[in-house]
């Protein structure tokens, strides 16, 4: 199968997977119904993804892939963190608190065995946090001592307890607006916590 259209078939298959688990949840949906509504073979979904676990971590790293690439990019170009950092916060907002973020989210809450919870963990904060801290470890005065606490202390104070609150529905995503400024207050609070190019 030629990329474009592999990449076009996968593109089917993982919206099938999401518009599902948003209408019958995770554990009510099956490789063959992806299939069927991706009109895609099951075949080609055991193939490519190996089961619906396997399909499950293919989503979320998906739907990290930008964050991650904007904070790889960092890594391998360190001249200005804070830089990266003041388009970390609107992208990681977005990726959060995003619909396919919270269904996820939702997914992994719901399944009683706690894999699907692993694999959101393994597959997003474990692969993406790192990262940041690498980030902030680049910040002067940060540095590699304190940057776990410092990309802790960042996380909470841009994410705080909005992609839990939009996972009960207690919250709409905000626009991007809303993002936007919460990401330079919470930019802003942590250059006066650290005091960062001061």
């Amino acid at each position: 199968m030629r990329t474009d259209k592999k990449q076009l078939k996968q593109q089917a298959i993982e919206q099938a997977a999401y518009d599902l688990i948003e209408e019958k949840g995770f554990l009510g949906m099956s490789m063959l119904a992806i299939a069927k509504r991706a009109r895609a073979s099951n075949e080609t979904l055991y193939n490519w993804y190996g089961d619906k676990n396997g399909l499950f971590k293919t989503l979320i790293e998906n739907n990290a892939a930008e964050t991650k690439a904007l904070l790889e990019n960092a890594a391998s170009n360190p001249r200005n963190p804070l830089s990266t950092l003041e388009k970390l916060g609107p992208t990681l907002l977005d990726l959060l608190l995003g619909e396919r973020a919270i269904a996820l989210n939702r997914a992994a809450a719901a399944d009683p065995t706690g894999e699907l919870g692993k694999l959101l963990s393994a597959a997003g904060k474990e692969t993406v946090f790192p990262l940041i801290v690498d980030l902030f470890s680049q910040l002067e005065p940060v540095g590699p001592q304190k940057a776990l606490k410092a990309a802790q202390d960042y996380l909470g104070l841009l994410v705080g307890d909005m992609q839990i609150r939009r996972a009960i529905g207690a919250i709409n995503k905000p626009i991007k607006s809303e993002m936007q400024t919460r990401s330079e207050n919470a930019l802003a609070a942590l250059r006066l916590i650290y005091q960062i190019g001061e």
